[in-house]
């Protein structure tokens, strides 16, 4: 298959584009590299450049190139959302219009969506199925939902299959020690740890120990980025198969707490990790745990690294490397 992967230089991209390298698929990478690095795209072929250039979208997009498209080129920071909207309407939705767009007009009638917990908003209910209403309470979460809802639209219009892939929270990290993850700023709880854990970092804030949780911390769904990017393989050959458009929530199911994720990152690691103690964010519900039955049963996707010590262990061998 010939799979043109768009934001293939960042975290989970970069994964993607070595798991469908090592399948044998034909991979190109498109990345204006604003949050993406070069030297993550390992396979394939790689063209530096943005979705906001139509011009460059048609040239790329010729009719037969490509017989599919992941997106994973989207602006990811719910805070930055809020206080900058503009910037991710344009980046999440306008660019990912010309995006479909140019797929479209070549003929490319297959898409991989890199979708969010965020869609859902405050847990009604947890874990959380496809069910689930979707409420966002961020721009983030918001310019998602939207693409999510154009997919609908555009499959019924114009027959775009696609497969949006709702995910938790990615974790872990290439286990063969190429890949990993170098978000700038970090904003995820295990980096940060692992950077506690490393020196690169004096401590970690735990903000809220009062939550109705076993421990009183908030309590997270992590995958790892190598099951994540099993479950976008399962999906893509679902629709090379005829399969029609679907949403996924993808996840453990089960949940770890903040100071579990400390605790299993002082035992993987053998280090001191300083913990700081901070008020409650604004909007951080206690439990986020995702129900991915549905996943399993039409994908027959099984996470292979569900252990949150192998997650770890994985991310602490990439942060040892790191200069």
């Amino acid at each position: 298959m010939k799979i043109l992967v768009v934001g293939g230089a960042g975290y989970i991209g970069s994964h993607m584009v070595k798991r469908l390298s090592q399948l044998g698929c034909a991979v190109t990478t498109l990345d204006n590299l604003s949050s993406g690095h070069r030297d993550a795209v390992l396979y394939g072929n790689f063209i530096q450049g943005d979705l906001a250039d139509r011009a460059l979208l048609k040239g790329l997009l010729q009719p037969g190139r490509f017989d599919a498209v992941m997106h994973f080129a989207s602006s990811i920071q719910v805070g930055e959302s809020v206080q900058q909207p503009a910037k991710y309407y344009e980046n999440n939705v306008t660019n990912t219009l010309h995006l479909l767009d140019a797929m479209r007009e070549s003929g490319v009638q297959r898409f991989i969506f890199s979708s969010t917990a965020a869609t859902f908003g405050e847990p009604q209910y947890t874990p959380m199925d496809e069910r689930h209403p979707q409420a966002p309470i961020n721009p983030y979460g918001r310019s998602k939902l939207m693409i999510e809802q154009v997919l609908q639209d555009y499959d019924r219009a114009y027959g775009l299959k696609s497969v949006c892939l709702r995910y938790f929270n990615a974790a872990g990290a290439d286990p063969d020690g190429q890949l990993g993850e170098r978000h700038d700023p970090e904003t995820h709880l295990i980096p940060l740890v692992l950077q506690a854990a490393s020196g690169r970092r004096a401590d970690i804030a735990v903000f809220g120990r009062d939550y109705d949780t076993p421990d009183g911390t908030c309590i997270r769904d992590y995958i790892h980025i190598n099951d994540l990017c099993e479950a976008h393989w399962l999906a893509l050959q679902s629709l090379m198969q005829g399969a029609q458009s679907q949403r996924y929530n993808l996840g453990n199911g089960n949940g770890f707490s903040v100071q579990e994720v400390i605790d299993t990152a002082i035992r993987v690691t053998g280090q001191p990790i300083a913990v700081r103690d901070a008020p409650r964010r604004d909007g951080d519900p206690a439990r986020l745990v995702a129900d991915a039955t549905l996943a399993r049963q039409q994908l027959g996707w099984q996470p292979q690294f569900a252990d949150l010590a192998t997650m770890v262990r994985h991310a602490w061998g990439w942060e040892k490397q790191r200069p």
